[in-house]
């Protein structure tokens, strides 16, 4: 059986985003965003614009990155604590101290980055 090309899109966009290649993750997302409907469709959209937020921040665009966050955190806050195998609400929180530090504009050197972790489901 063959992976779904979705799937592929999905797990190179979160090896990107933990490698702090925002852009790139971005850019592998929008290609199973573009084909999602509905709740999937406001999924894909929140990590994408998670990212965006990020890299925002990282250049030096405090209102761009505050902007997409609020946007990003809008559409995750609905979603489960897991989903599609990832720690969605660990993102939530680690994203939004991201954010609250980049965005002070007070010289502080920015915190790492947050990134994605999978949750493996135990098998019985």
């Amino acid at each position: 059986m063959t992976r779904q090309p979705h799937l592929d899109f999905f797990e190179c966009g979160i090896d990107l985003f933990n490698q702090g290649r925002f852009f790139e993750c971005h850019e592998a997302w929008e290609e199973i965003w573009k084909r999602s409907r509905g709740e999937a469709k406001l999924f894909y959209q929140g990590l994408i614009q998670a990212a965006v937020a990020i890299l925002h921040a990282e250049r030096g665009n405090l209102e761009g990155a505050r902007s997409l966050y609020e946007k990003a955190s809008a559409k995750l806050e609905s979603i489960p604590h897991e989903h599609m195998g990832l720690a969605v609400d660990e993102l939530r929180i680690e994203l939004s101290r991201f954010i609250e530090v980049a965005t002070r504009a007070d010289g502080s050197p920015l915190p790492a980055p947050p990134r994605l972790r999978r949750i493996r489901k135990s098998r019985a």
